[in-house]
Formats: C-alpha cells, structure tokens, sequence
C-alpha cells in the first residue's frame, strides 16, 4: 500500500487544519489507518487510528476532543481534522495502515505495515 499524507502546514494556537491520507494503489477497506506524529526530539508517538470496516475510532487522550479521524467518501481516504491546535501539536504527522492489528496493539508504531512520508504541521503560539 502506498500512503501519501498531506495538508500539513503553519497555524496559529487554536487554529484547524485537515490531514489526509491517500493510498494510491488500493482501498483501505480491511485496513486499520492511523495517524503518529514526531516532534523535534521526541519519539513517534499514537495519534488517532479507525478501523475501515466498522468505522471505530481510537485518540490518544491529549488529542480526544479536538481531532477527529474519519473516513473519506471513496475508499482510500481517511482525514485527521485537527482543531483548537496547541503548540505542543507542533510536529510531522504520518499515517500509516495494517490489515491485521489487534485492538491492544494499534497505539503501536510497529504494528503498522505501511507508512507514508509525513507532514509538517507547524503551531505558532
């Protein structure tokens, strides 16, 4: 699968900005699509992660109540609608997808099978 993430860019504090993730060659249909993001020197870290099919949506709590993850009108896209942002949310996002990640195990980086190259979201204060 090949992903591509865009909609990155500068804001200011409580500003919004929309993130999407494409993928080019197939559908997400039996995949669970995440969103990470890392900070200047900080490790990758969970943002938000749906699962295609039944649409259940997963944030980290820093994020709960100002992102949303959702799912595109066609098949391969999914968007992180990201409002009220925070300097703190200052960082390259990507997203990623896998087909077969378990409910305890999609916060984590390496269950993800594809990535895409991120976007630079930028939170001026």
């Amino acid at each position: 699968v090949q992903l591509q993430a865009c909609g990155g860019g500068l804001v200011q504090a409580g500003g919004s900005l929309r993130l999407s993730c494409t993928a080019s060659d197939r559908t997400f249909s039996t995949y669970t699509v995440g969103w990470f993001r890392q900070g200047p020197g900080k490790e990758r870290e969970f943002v938000a992660a749906i699962r295609w099919n039944s649409m259940i949506t997963y944030y980290t709590d820093s994020v709960k109540g100002r992102f949303t993850i959702s799912r595109g009108n066609g098949r391969n896209t999914v968007y992180l609608q990201m409002n009220n942002l925070k300097p703190e949310d200052a960082a390259v996002y990507y997203c990623s997808a896998g087909s077969t990640i378990i409910t305890s195990n999609l916060r984590q980086s390496a269950a993800y099978n594809y990535w895409g190259q991120g976007t630079l979201v930028t939170v001026s204060s």
